[in-house]
């Protein structure tokens, strides 16, 4: 089982849409794209949302083994 980590290499404010990218196997700007659209949709619910979840989303070491790179 994969485990979602904040990415640290292909992040753009916190990593977390590089990180949940790298978790589902697609391309991180799709996933920004999709978040800024859902951001606009939910007047917001989204991006309070998206911090909550950086709060809890630990951030990949670069000795971390189950951190991989698909790119």
């Amino acid at each position: 089982m994969k485990k979602l980590f904040r990415s640290t290499t292909d992040s753009k404010l916190t990593g977390l849409c590089g990180g949940i990218g790298q978790w589902l196997g697609i391309d991180s700007t799709i996933v920004r794209m999709l978040v800024v659209i859902a951001a606009f949709f939910s007047f917001g619910a989204v991006i309070l949302a998206y911090f909550i979840a950086t709060l809890f989303v630990p951030k990949a070491t670069s000795n971390d083994f189950r951190y991989v790179n698909h790119y």
